[in-house]
Order: structure tokens, then C-alpha cells, then sequence
């Protein structure tokens, strides 16, 4: 018999939106996610190029929000000084994306491996960085939703980076709300619980689990995901 071609990336990438179980089995021997990454990458840098315009608005609310607490905090500092920060921000944007979207998978992966070792999977380090790479893409869709609400969206309802998200947070005035608060809350969203399903669905076959260990396992990476925000919000005061 022929021996199986190895799987393709573009189905892979293409499947993963609809059919997310097939491509994990289809992988569980070829875990290979670098091509996939690269990719991962180099499509949001060129989302959030392409987006900048639309998304203006909203970064610089959160900028200007951010002044207001630091020069608060820090009476010394003057208007000028926060206008070349913002300018430096947006410059160097493109490279915190990409550096954001390159490392995140990766940590993902490892602490889906590590707390994987708890509800007995026997996925292997590669194999969760494999499964959360791929879970990262429906962040694409979140990129381009965010940017056809900010072309509909009157400039002055764009008030935050919550203004455009598909959860929870969206409904508290950011300028009213605890930002801590809101970084917990913007984890109720439609693309980071859909982001969450794909590592429970990848870790139940990766791991050789059942499916309700592996939801557990992939909730404790979802609430393990808020303390960066968290603890930025803390430090931002």
C-alpha cells in the first residue's frame, strides 16, 4: 500500500476553524507547528498594519488613559514627554505584535503541558506547543472583527481596546471601571473561549484523554491567562 502523505499545512490551517479534531489526529504523529507559527506571525503583523488606521482610535484612548494614571502618579512628568512615548509605542507596535504573537503560543503550550500532567495526559512538550499554536489562529478572526467594528463604529464609541470585543468587558465603561476588573472580565470572550476549546479538544487527543479532563486542564490555562492582564492593570496603577 501507498504509503499516507504527510498532512498539509494549508488544510491544517484551513480545518482547524471547522474541524479542529480531525486536524489534531492527523497531527498527533507529525507535530510539527514551526511553518504554522511563522505564519501565525507574520499574519497578525501584517492584520495589525493593515488595521492601524481603523484601530487608531482605540490606541489612543488607551494611551491617553495610561498618561493620565502616570503623570498622576509621577507629577513630573509633562505633556511632552508622554507625547514622545506615544510616539515611540507606535512605532515600535509592529514589532511588539509580532514578538507577542511569536511567544505566546509557545508559553501556552508549556503550561498546557504542564498542567496537563495533572489530569494524566500523555501529550509531550512539542506536541502542546503544536496544539496551541494552531489554537491561536482564530485570533486572526478576532483582528479582522475588531477592525470591521471600528469602520462601523462612531469614533467616539471607540473608547477602549473592551469597545470592540466580543464579551463581556465590552459592556463596562472603561473610564468607570476597575482596569483589574476588566482585564479578568476580558477573558469572557467569544475568541479566547474558542481559543480555550481548541486546546481542550487538542489536548483530549494529543494526551489521550477524555474530553472532560482535557476541558478541565485547558479552564486552568483560561484562568492561568488572566494574571498577566491582571497584574499589568495592578502595576499601571
Amino acid at each position: 500500500a501507498p504509503a499516507e502523505r504527510p498532512p498539509s499545512v494549508w488544510e491544517d490551517l484551513l480545518e482547524i476553524f471547522y474541524a479542529p479534531r480531525a486536524v489534531f489526529e492527523r497531527r498527533r504523529t507529525t507535530p510539527a507547528f514551526g511553518l504554522a507559527l511563522v505564519i501565525f506571525v507574520v499574519l497578525m503583523v501584517a492584520l495589525t498594519f493593515a488595521f492601524r488606521g481603523l484601530l487608531d482610535p482605540i490606541f489612543q484612548a488607551e494611551f491617553k488613559r495610561a498618561a493620565a494614571r502616570a503623570m498622576a502618579a509621577n507629577p513630573d512628568l509633562t505633556a511632552e514627554q508622554m507625547a514622545k512615548g506615544r510616539a515611540i509605542a507606535q512605532t515600535f507596535m509592529f514589532v511588539g505584535v509580532g514578538f507577542v504573537s511569536l511567544v505566546t503560543p509557545l508559553l501556552v503550550g508549556v503550561l498546557l503541558w504542564l498542567v496537563g500532567k495533572l489530569v494524566e495526559s500523555k501529550a509531550e512538550i512539542g506536541q502542546t506547543m503544536m496544539i496551541a499554536t494552531y489554537a491561536m489562529f482564530p485570533r486572526l478572526l478576532q483582528g479582522i472583527a475588531n477592525a470591521l467594528q471600528a469602520l462601523v463604529l462612531p469614533e467616539s464609541a471607540l473608547k477602549s481596546q473592551w469597545s470592540v470585543s466580543l464579551g463581556v468587558a465590552r459592556f463596562f465603561d472603561p473610564d468607570q471601571t476597575s482596569p483589574v476588573l476588566l482585564a479578568a472580565l476580558g477573558r469572557v470572550d467569544v475568541f479566547t473561549l474558542w481559543v480555550t476549546a481548541l486546546l481542550a479538544i487538542g489536548l483530549s487527543v494529543m494526551g489521550r484523554i477524555p474530553l472532560a479532563r482535557a476541558a478541565l486542564a485547558a479552564a486552568v490555562v483560561w484562568v492561568l491567562g488572566a494574571l498577566p492582564g491582571i497584574v499589568g492593570a495592578l502595576r499601571a496603577g
